[in-house]
């Protein structure tokens, strides 16, 4: 069964350039949200645009973010102003036989929309979701927000019903007529991982290293 798609796919969403690697269904959209960290978020602060990268997470139909209370960014967003949030994965190389038809393979997403507040009811359970989505585990092992720390981040969260996945994979499309140069064509892969932890040297001694957190080596 098809996935239902993201409503509205709107003008500003609908890939124009190349529109047959767009995505608009929900089950793509997640997938390329919940394979990233860190996202941009462009906005207008005080008529200058301004583009900030920034750590996020996904709940539900939600794209979530937080930061100091003091923060320029945070302030902005929350006064409901449009914004535009966009994620990028990369996956490849690819080398092709024209300098023209050089490309990267990529997982891209592009959402509008208006931030809000996450209400100070829902805010703890939202840090929870983000500490667990880095490292499942990790929430019940460590001391939470103590009530400045709560009071001095703000949470906010923004609907995921304007976005679009933009995708290439594959090898190079070359030109029929370019097919004959003697030049080495193809893919290579591009992945992010992680290295073996690192202890920290004033950890306390006999304090050995979580299996959620062996993991990360892996991935």
């Amino acid at each position: 069964m098809t996935p239902p798609p993201v409503k509205p796919a709107s003008a500003r969403t609908r890939v124009k350039r190349l529109p047959n690697r767009g995505h608009y269904d929900t089950a793509t959209l997640h997938a390329v949200l919940d394979a990233g960290y860190v996202c941009h978020i462009a906005f207008s602060d005080k008529d200058k645009p301004i583009v900030i990268p920034t750590a996020y997470w996904r709940e539900g139909d939600h794209l979530y973010i937080h930061g100091s209370t003091k923060s320029r960014m945070a302030m902005a967003l929350a006064s409901g102003i449009p914004a535009c949030v966009a994620i990028t994965l990369l996956d490849g190389l690819v080398f092709a036989r024209t300098s023209f038809n050089h490309s990267m393979n990529y997982r891209s997403v592009v959402a509008f929309g208006q931030f809000e507040k996450v209400p100070d009811d829902h805010k703890l359970a939202s840090l929870e979701a983000f500490t667990q989505r880095i490292a499942p585990g990790r929430w019940a092992e460590i001391r939470g927000p103590n009530k400045q720390e709560f009071k001095a981040t703000m949470v906010l969260r923004m609907p995921l019903t304007e976005a679009a996945v933009k995708i290439r994979s594959g090898p190079p499309k070359d030109d029929p007529e370019d097919m004959g140069i003697p030049a080495w064509t193809g893919v290579i892969p591009f992945r992010q991982g992680f290295d073996a932890p690192l202890p920290d040297p004033q950890m306390k001694a006999g304090i050995t290293l979580p299996g959620y957190l062996k993991a990360f080596a892996k991935r």
